[in-house]
């Protein structure tokens, strides 16, 4: 599996917009199977709860706040890799101009 870092790395949507793009990743999402999406939510629930560990942590010793930052900066980079990756392979190949059509 490719990992993709942005949107327009993903041959399928490169030339649209960023809305198109996220209307279209949207949709592709919409298409994983159940095991996919439990492997997806299960690996949000792993960087979500240790936030919530760290806020609780607080009250003992206030660096837990920061560990609690960091793991909410991470979310980004390491959840929307993978599921741009996941959602990639359900969107389909940009259609080829009709040439027949223009003539």
């Amino acid at each position: 599996m490719k990992f993709y870092f942005t949107t327009r790395h993903i041959p399928e949507l490169q030339g649209l917009s960023m809305a198109e793009r996220m209307e279209k990743l949207k949709r592709a999402e919409g298409k994983l199977t159940p095991p996919e999406k439990l492997l997806l939510n299960i690996c949000k629930l792993l960087v979500i709860v240790p936030v919530f560990v760290f806020i609780l942590k607080s009250s003992e010793n206030w660096l837990a706040l920061l560990w609690a930052g960091l793991f909410i900066l991470a979310y980004p980079f390491l959840l929307k890799p993978f599921q741009y990756s996941m959602c990639a392979k359900y969107l389909s190949s940009p259609s080829p101009q009709n040439k027949s059509s223009e003539e």
